[in-house]
């Protein structure tokens, strides 16, 4: 539903101009290049959106990441795959001074896990079915790098004149800490105000919890399988410690917030993997256990450690074994501090604005429960920055992955007129 009476001519003008068909186009290609976090793949979409750039006549900044340099800066925000190259991506619209409005997006994906678990077949595949795209990345986040696109394009072939420059961001290595949005921020990339353009399910997002990996350690003694009470079990070892963990989970999740209203567990402790033993008929005496911790918007990553470290450290107390063989935690990878956007700021009212006006409705304002870039984009590049996306997080990281065409676009669409209204768009 578009309320076109209130539309100005310039917004009505880019709106005609978003090309629909070609943004689905868009979307299936990208899912159709298997861009996990750290592979060549990354590198190969952050090329070939730079031409597609630079086909608009867009100003195009395409660098190779200096990893050394990055890794060696104080405020890193520390990564968790090994990645030999990365390249940062931004492209601008002609015009002088600081972009009025940034659109951003990451093109990395997690992992499929298991492909024969795919609802939607080939997870790479980018298969349609009624109006619903699956494939890895649909949601998470590769739906709104087609949005990003879209409006891009329709700035740029509207024939409408702007008073300030659009930018669009395209990073990789958000799924592992944010390597991407953090070299970009470094390169000396900003805007007066950005939008991510992750799954929100027609909310905008005004905050991110954070998030800590974690790595648990637990020792045991080796036995025979037939003599198993001659050892100790690393795996029973684990068991109370896995209960501390559920234990301090819903510690802090006793007060979560109004914009986690709706939430039942908004800061989520979440085991990931478990390795145990190195053969079936021994006693496991060692298992390593990892997973993620989330970190209140108040919170400080710092201090969360510190709670599962003491966590972990009571939970060993009462065991004899354990207490003089303790379980150690380890961090692998950077910690994603919460991200916040006070929810007064000028960028909300205008996108809730923009959605009215586009769907006929008020969008709910909410928080989300894992970490993005919006904290470095807030914290180390100081833009005023919040999510609006098509897709549902729930299905990001899953075998059914899945985003719905219709809500790319009217996402597409109030994106388009947020644009429009922050770079005083006129005929």
């Amino acid at each position: 539903m578009t309320s076109s009476a209130s539309l100005t001519p310039a917004q009505r003008r880019v709106l005609d101009s978003l090309d629909e068909p070609a943004m689905v186009d868009r979307l299936r290609r990208l899912v159709r290049v298997p861009s996990v976090t750290g592979t060549d793949a990354e590198s190969e979409l952050q090329n070939t959106m730079a031409g597609d750039l630079a086909g608009l006549g867009f100003e195009v900044d395409l660098w190779r990441l200096d990893l050394e340099a990055l890794e060696a800066d104080p405020d890193h925000p520390g990564t968790e795959v090994d990645r030999s190259e990365g390249y940062g991506l931004v492209g601008l619209a002609p015009g002088e001074g600081e972009p009025g409005f940034v659109l951003q997006g990451h093109v990395d994906v997690v992992p499929v896990g298991d492909p024969a678990a795919w609802a939607g077949g080939d997870p790479f595949g980018g298969a349609v079915t009624g109006d619903v795209v699956h494939g890895r990345g649909a949601c998470d986040m590769k739906a709104g790098v087609a949005v990003n696109f879209a409006v891009a394009q329709a700035l740029a072939t509207s024939g409408v004149r702007f008073e300030k420059r659009f930018a669009l961001h395209q990073v990789v290595s958000e799924e592992d800490g944010g390597l991407g949005a953090f070299a970009t921020m470094k390169r000396g990339h900003r805007g007066e105000a950005a939008v991510i353009t992750e799954p929100t399910s027609g909310r905008i997002v005004v905050a991110n919890a954070g998030a800590l990996t974690f790595e648990i350690r637990v020792p045991g003694r080796a036995a025979h399988g037939s003599t198993r009470l001659e050892g100790v079990s690393a795996f029973e070892a684990f068991w109370p410690v896995h209960a501390a963990l559920r234990a301090l989970e819903q510690r802090i999740n006793a007060a979560p917030g109004p914009l986690f209203d709706g939430n039942p567990l908004p800061y989520g402790i979440s085991v990931g993997t478990i390795r145990a033993g190195d053969w079936a008929s021994s006693v496991p005496d060692l298992l390593v256990a990892q997973g993620r911790l989330g970190v209140p918007l108040d919170g400080d990553p710092v201090v969360a450690r510190a709670q599962l470290e003491e966590a972990v450290a009571q939970a060993c107390a009462p065991a004899p074994w354990v207490r003089a063989h303790p379980a150690t935690v380890a961090r692998p990878g950077g910690p994603l501090a919460p991200g916040h956007r006070e929810a007064g700021h000028p960028l909300v009212g205008q996108t809730a604005d923009a959605v009215e006006l586009t769907q006929g409705r008020r969008p709910r304002l909410g928080a989300a429960p894992y970490g993005s870039d919006l904290r470095l984009y807030v914290g180390v590049g100081g833009i005023p920055t919040l999510h609006y996306g098509p897709g549902d997080v729930r299905l990001a990281h899953a075998p059914r992955e899945q985003v719905s065409v219709s809500e790319m676009f009217v996402v597409a669409r109030a994106l388009a007129v947020l644009a429009v209204d922050r770079l005083g768009g006129h005929l």
